[in-house]
């Protein structure tokens, strides 16, 4: 990190400044009164003419180029796979530390992939990228990692029911022509999606998953440090704008209550109990969007098997699943300095 005067702030570029996640990158940083001295917007080249707002003022969105990260204490990343390959390594060497929402840096060794609630230790050995997981992963492992500690995890099955808004502002007018016109002229997806479900997110790899579905499955035993957790999932895009909905069911090794269980989830950092089935409460998409908790209830013996647990886990995939979860991590590395 450049050694800007803390007490003024840092200053902070968003890559990314004018896309679904970026807005809210910057919209999450006002309201968590992050400590921003300068606020970069950057896009690609079509995005020049365009400005953020920020704290009341209209910022220019500044083109991509290595000159821009000069002096940037912090960038956080929302721009794709290919944009975080080529710039990433560019603005480190100049002393930013990069947090990256994109897939380009998960997987590869020696970069850390957080969730703060999570594992912020890996924090300690970053080199100035710093990968942020996948919003399908983030909700799912913060409520996993208490779980874990307590009653060790044997085996977890998801299957998600995932917002067009994960698939940015395109997926998102696809959805809304729809329902308005029924059809669109310029759809995102292979099929419509209003009124329908795609069990199909991300290309199809060889082994008949698709890339989100080995996306949760790789990322979660990196974050939680269990490289041979048996896990598998099915990922499923539904006609809801935002937050990620999960049906997740655990094996454990150890036995458990649910009386622990609940105890446990109610306690826990960034996670809300919402499980009172005789007033019909559970989480809901529409209850979580612009909150930055993780929500879980429908929680219940699976009885199929020992020790088997069921979960509903509901979370804003742009707000804990992209941007919020980027800034916790720039707040963890300051409180630390």
């Amino acid at each position: 990190m450049n050694n800007s005067s803390q007490s003024r702030g840092f200053r902070v570029a968003v890559v990314g400044a004018t896309g679904l996640v970026g807005q809210k990158m910057i919209e999450v940083l006002e309201e968590r009164d992050f400590p921003v001295r300068e606020l970069i917007p950057v896009a690609s080249a079509r995005s020049v003419n365009q400005t953020v707002k920020f704290r009341g003022e209209e910022i220019s969105v500044q083109p991509l180029t290595e000159k821009i990260f000069t002096g940037v204490d912090f960038a956080l990343f929302s721009a794709g796979k290919d944009v975080s390959r080529e710039f990433a390594p560019l603005a480190a060497k100049q002393g930013c530390v990069v947090i990256d929402n994109s897939s380009a840096w998960r997987m590869e060794p020696g970069i850390p992939l957080v969730v703060p609630e999570v594992n912020p230790q890996a924090l300690k050995n970053h080199s100035g990228i710093i990968a942020n997981p996948n919003c399908s992963t983030i909700q799912m492992v913060v409520v996993l990692n208490p779980l874990h500690q307590k009653f060790r995890l044997k085996r977890v099955v998801v299957s998600t029911y995932q917002a067009v808004s994960g698939s940015g502002k395109q997926a998102l007018k696809q959805l809304e022509d729809e329902l308005r016109k029924g059809k669109s002229e310029n759809p995102f997806y292979p099929h419509p999606i209003a009124d329908n479900c795609l069990p199909h997110i991300d290309v199809f790899k060889e082994n008949g998953y698709t890339q989100e579905e080995m996306k949760m499955i790789l990322e979660t035993r990196k974050i939680m440090g269990i490289p041979d957790l048996p896990i598998t999932a099915t990922t499923v895009r539904i006609p809801v704008t935002v937050s990620h909905s999960e049906a997740v069911n655990i094996e454990f090794h150890r036995s458990y209550s649910l009386e622990e269980v609940f105890r446990l989830l109610k306690n826990s950092p960034g996670i809300v109990m919402q499980d009172n089935p005789a007033r019909n409460e559970y989480p809901l998409p529409l209850h979580a969007r612009n909150r930055d908790e993780v929500f879980v209830g429908r929680i219940r013996r699976d009885e199929s098997v020992d020790h088997g647990l069921n979960l509903w886990i509901v979370a804003d995939n742009l707000r804990k699943g992209a941007a919020t979860n980027a800034v916790q991590i720039a707040e963890y590395l300051i409180s630390k300095h």
